[in-house]
């Protein structure tokens, strides 16, 4: 009897620089495996490298057929033993909006793996690289058996929402943050950006990805960058208690990436550099909010 696998499909809006196909992905020391299947659909022929001349073009021209990537994530290591088993998880994981969001940033996560994978190895910074579940144009839940499911079908699937809902701790913060606002001052040159912010961010998204050695040599750069920038920025008691507590554990993250450059990071060092980093992102947060 054919085994079926549970699965998250996501439909993303345009191309995605991996080219369509299977991708068998691992885990680590786990021995977890899945599969991530690729297919781009309705996209346009291809006309060649070679440069066309330009065109006239209408005053009100209808928008372009838009190429949709399908990325199916096969959890190929819980395989079921029948359908009546993978109805019953279909069931219980739709049940619970928890259980939805983590099988989507599971699948997200092996997805953004292999992006990521073919930045560095294309050696293209400009390369999409990290992606979020809420960015799909269509979210599926499924189960079917190996062939249905490594061909993009199935034999059961809902679709599901990963919105964050207006009451959302997302959302809340979204709103303290008022990045449009932000935006719109960057653009006219009324604000910059620091250079800790971008570098923070980075630490940020190594980190959530699960590159540690990355993100501890990200984090060291930006807590020293960060120390300089915002020194003083705010007439506030519990910004300057947090900037004390970076100062005081610098070399924290300074042995830690000594540690990324040699190999591995110990456990301990993983936890110091989530609780500066997460520091660091509570200064940030607290300078954009009393700022306004």
């Amino acid at each position: 009897m054919a085994k079926f696998f549970g699965f998250v499909q996501f439909d993303f809006a345009g191309p995605l620089p991996l080219a369509d196909g299977r991708y068998l992905a691992g885990s680590g020391g786990d021995g977890d495996e899945s599969v991530l299947v690729l297919e781009r659909i309705g996209a346009p022929a291809s006309g060649g490298r070679k440069r066309r001349r330009a065109r006239a073009a209408a005053a009100d021209p209808e928008p372009a057929p838009v190429t949709v990537t399908r990325v199916t994530a096969i959890r190929a290591a819980f395989p079921f033993e029948d359908p009546a088993a993978a109805a019953r998880w279909l069931d219980e994981a739709c049940e619970a909006e928890e259980t939805v969001e983590a099988l989507a940033a599971e699948g997200i996560a092996t997805l953004n793996r292999a992006l990521h994978a073919q930045a560095v190895a294309a050696a293209d910074p400009r390369m999409r690289s990290e992606l979020s579940p809420e960015q799909a144009e269509r979210v599926l839940v499924g189960y079917g058996s190996g062939e249905e499911a490594a061909d993009g079908r199935f034999t059961d699937a809902r679709q599901v929402d990963l919105l964050p809902r207006a009451s959302s701790r997302r959302r809340r913060r979204e709103k303290e943050l008022r990045p449009q606002e932000r935006v719109a001052a960057v653009l006219r040159g009324r604000e910059r950006l620091d250079a800790c912010e971008t570098l923070l961010l980075r630490a940020r998204a190594d980190l959530d990805a699960g590159r540690d050695r990355e993100a501890a040599l990200q984090l060291r750069v930006g807590l020293e960058a960060l120390l300089v920038e915002l020194k003083g920025a705010l007439a506030d008691p519990a910004h300057e208690e947090d900037m004390g507590t970076l100062t005081a554990r610098r070399s924290e993250a300074g042995d830690a990436a000594n540690s990324a450059l040699q190999g591995e990071l110990s456990d301990e060092q993983h936890t110091q550099v989530e609780d500066l980093l997460k520091t660091c992102e509570r200064i940030l947060r607290r300078r954009r909010v009393l700022r306004g």
